[in-house]
């Protein structure tokens, strides 16, 4: 099947997309095989799609990789798929929701390593991403479609407006980029807004975090209120007196003005480590 021919396969089987899925197709056949060559994928790979959609990339991802294990919540797309994924062999499609998928079911599904890939609704990319990122499971690496302003706040940089606890969340299990814009016209129907490609490769030994709650807690009050010091963020997030917050960012070697959106990642750790010295409840 080619992708271009997407489009009569939606509207012969009577599909009606459904606005509260953020239902967007990509049927650009070279696009979706750059996607592809952007994650990495190689025929050793056995690869988790997330958004099964209309097909198309899963059929592109099939082309590539060993096995594809393609998970969609909307079983009305399932005549479509049956057209669109028509002789492709070595993809599964699984109706059912991973982000309600426990660790240990999805790895009894898919086996112990894999590369994620993913074309998303928009409304749960954070959400998704992170629940591969954190997880316990041996995942090579995500890749994915998301929403441009999303793509930013993944791969910023310290003093930035889009430096968040977003971007220390992914740095800290692995190293993002942006492989591609994609313009909102390469969807079918289309979007409001542009989207970006990033590969995220996880590498979760890059620090030495023992307590990964703890580290999660002091990057959330440190940009609780962007506008306020990081001492006064720390007095309130660790219910800490002025002197007592003023000492923790001297002994990480942290000027008593700073805010959270300067820190670079090693500092975050060395804040961290400090904070985790101290009684905190």
């Amino acid at each position: 099947m080619e992708n271009n021919g997407i489009k009569d396969i939606i509207r012969g089987v009577d599909f009606h997309f459904n606005k509260a899925l953020g239902q967007n197709f990509i049927t650009d056949a070279n696009l979706l095989d750059a996607i592809v060559a952007d994650s990495g994928i190689n025929c050793d790979d056995t690869v988790v799609e997330i958004g099964t959609g209309a097909g198309t990339l899963t059929r592109a991802i099939a082309k590539v990789a060993k096995k594809v294990y393609s998970f969609e919540v909307d079983r009305n797309l399932q005549p479509v798929l049956a057209l669109s994924l028509q002789g492709v062999d070595n993809a599964e499609v699984i109706f059912r929701d991973v982000l309600k998928m426990k660790d240990d079911e999805l790895k009894s599904v898919v086996g112990d390593s894999f590369k994620v890939v993913a074309n998303l609704p928009y409304y749960i990319t954070t959400p998704l991403a992170m629940r591969f990122i954190e997880s316990s499971l041996d995942v090579k690496s995500v890749t994915i479609m998301v929403q441009k302003e999303v793509a930013l706040r993944f791969v910023a940089k310290p003093n930035t407006a889009d430096y968040s606890a977003i971007t220390l969340a992914i740095e800290m299990a692995g190293d993002a980029k942006i492989t591609r814009n994609v313009s909102r016209n390469m969807f079918f129907p289309a979007p409001n807004v542009d989207s970006a490609v990033v590969r995220i490769d996880i590498d979760r030994t890059k620090y030495d975090i023992a307590d990964h709650a703890l580290f999660r807690r002091t990057v959330k009050a440190a940009f609780a209120m962007r506008r306020k010091t990081l001492v006064n963020n720390l007095m309130v997030g660790f219910s800490l007196s002025r002197a007592d917050a003023e000492n923790v960012l001297a002994r990480a070697d942290l000027a008593v003005g700073c805010r959270g959106e300067e820190l670079s990642t090693e500092q975050f750790v060395a804040l961290y480590k400090v904070l985790a010295e101290v009684t905190v409840n």
